[in-house]
């Protein structure tokens, strides 16, 4: 009972955060890369503001897996790094924290690239 419990919180948590977006790509006239950046500063911001912590320990996956919990990776690990290294942390920290991620992304996208048939539009 617990397991299907958590999987409602993941699905609600995910699924409000996925209503936010469509909400704004259908009533405003925002791109899809603003769109993507505005969540990710709001990750940002609201693990600043200790907001985004306990949407995540309700939600797990559904607040850290959309874009909004990239941004919550990076503040996390420049808040790590800033404790550890000090100023030099605010550079090192989110590309630290977010390497994995990173790598994943332009591996499989070169993989994926390569079984597609490129055309010219």
């Amino acid at each position: 009972m617990d397991m299907i419990l958590e999987y409602i919180c993941v699905f609600i948590t995910g699924g409000i955060i996925c209503l936010i977006g469509q909400f704004l790509i259908d009533k405003t006239k925002l791109t899809a890369a603003r769109i993507l950046v505005i969540f990710v500063v709001m990750g940002v911001i609201l693990t600043a503001i200790g907001v985004y912590e306990p949407i995540v320990k309700f939600g797990k996956a559904g607040a850290t897996v959309p874009i909004s919990g990239f941004g919550y990776l990076l503040a996390n690990g420049v808040k790590e790094a800033v404790d550890e290294m000090g100023f030099l942390g605010i550079f090192v920290g989110g590309v630290k924290a977010c390497s994995a991620g990173i790598a994943a992304a332009i591996t499989f996208g070169f993989l994926a690239s390569l079984c597609s048939k490129p055309t010219i539009k």
